[in-house]
């Protein structure tokens, strides 16, 4: 019953967050086991010191993270919504939680943190601005160091050709098993310029 009640719980948290800020949230429920355990898949865990999430939510995909991580990993939550927030430095104590993720680079400095050997991202990056877009992909590619993992989940393929002008696109996996169904982008920032 606690994991029934806690999913229930955390469902119409999410609805509540999309119907606030549809742009923000971009779904109406969190991300499924099947897209959360497609996303952490691809990165090798045990090499990563430090890692930020963009757009935490619920904790649906941190949960499954968290199970991979060394406990000396330094870990980044971004989430705008206060009260998601709220909820994942409950569930997430020795995570630093922080609201905008179009500040990640003076946010993970200012936690000591250079650069980041992986980044994982629920952000609907197409429902954006074009201008906060470029902002953010600015900011990943700052943060990451060269040869870093970057994984993404969006709804469409619409952002295919924007990743791959900044970063190499090593796969892309379509995840049916998730509403709406979603494409889990793996991706690795250049070694060099």
């Amino acid at each position: 019953m606690g994991e029934e009640q806690l999913n229930i719980n955390e469902s119409l948290i999410f609805l509540q967050g999309f119907f606030k800020n549809p742009q923000r949230v971009g779904s109406v429920i969190p991300s499924s086991r099947f897209l959360a355990a497609k996303m952490i898949q691809s990165v090798p865990w045990n090499e990563v010191e430090a890692v930020a999430e963009l757009g935490a939510g619920t904790g649906a995909i941190t949960r499954f993270m968290k199970e991979q991580l060394n406990k000396s990993t330094k870990v980044l939550l971004f989430e705008r919504d206060k009260r998601m927030r709220n909820n994942l430095k409950i569930a997430f104590p020795d995570f630093v939680c922080h609201s905008n993720a179009c500040q990640l680079v003076k946010k993970m400095n200012r936690d000591g943190i250079n650069q980041l050997d992986c980044i994982i991202s629920g952000l609907p990056f197409f429902n954006f601005t074009s201008e906060m877009r470029e902002t953010l992909l600015n900011q990943i590619i700052e943060a990451l160091k060269p040869g870093g993992i970057f994984v993404a989940f969006q709804y469409s393929l619409q952002m295919k050709k924007k990743l791959a002008e900044e970063l190499v696109i090593e796969k892309i996996e379509f995840v049916p098993f998730n509403f709406p169904p979603a494409f889990v982008y793996i991706c690795r920032k250049r070694e060099t310029l």
